[in-house]
């Protein structure tokens, strides 16, 4: 069978990281998570004393080298050789992804990083711009969708499952925030591909939606 690109799109909390981890285990490709990628640029940041401006973070991209490594247990995200995985997923990293993740030397090294990865094929890479920009030619386009309550209450149950205590209104506004900016942003703004095929997650289990997205993808390969 011939190895293709899957790129999964959508807003915070449509369960894109979940359904493209199960995705690829059951293709045994490999899970590309984006995001982690930009929280790890984040997190360097968080710790680095820098201000929030364009030239103070390409400063810091020139100092930091990110890896994305596949393991048995998953996707390890590392930092100078750090394993930062579970501290990427903090609030704080939350907070200010979407801003870090704007600037266009972040989004150039980054996307440069993500294409080397998948351009054998054979991936699941999951996103906010993988299907319009880092793999506009992709086989499969997926662009999930759901209701803020939805990605709101999942979210919270992540969150609490880690031990963080937060409301369900308080990730409610986070995720409207970063729904807006992300959606607004000059580069690689948050959109559906004109070729991508939709899915509601509202009332879906991970493993429906998972279903879904492999249906499609083996009615290709």
């Amino acid at each position: 069978m011939k190895k293709i690109i899957i790129a999964i799109d959508g807003p915070a909390g449509s369960g894109k990281t979940t359904t493209a981890k199960q995705t690829a285990k059951r293709l045994s490709y490999i899970y590309i998570d984006t995001g982690a990628m930009y929280r790890a640029v984040t997190y360097a940041w968080l710790g680095s004393g820098l201000p929030m401006d364009e030239k103070a973070v390409a400063s810091l991209m020139s100092r930091i080298n990110l890896e994305i490594v596949h393991t048995d247990a998953g996707q390890k995200t590392l930092l100078n050789g750090k394993d930062i995985s579970e501290e990427i997923r903090l609030p704080e990293v939350t907070a200010s992804v979407s801003e870090i993740s704007a600037f266009g030397c972040v989004r150039d090294k980054l996307v440069e990083q993500q294409r080397n990865i998948g351009k054998s094929g054979g991936v699941v890479c999951e996103g906010r711009d993988i299907g319009t920009v880092v793999f506009p030619n992709a086989e499969l386009k997926i662009y999930l969708v759901a209701s803020i309550e939805s990605r709101a209450q999942r979210r919270t149950l992540e969150l609490s499952q880690k031990g963080l205590d937060f409301s369900v209104d308080e990730i409610k506004k986070q995720i409207a925030a970063r729904d807006k900016f992300d959606s607004s942003r000059t580069h690689s703004p948050l959109r559906k591909a004109k070729d991508a095929v939709e899915i509601d997650t509202s009332g879906l289990s991970i493993e429906q939606q998972t279903e879904k997205v492999v249906e499609l993808a083996r009615s290709i390969i």
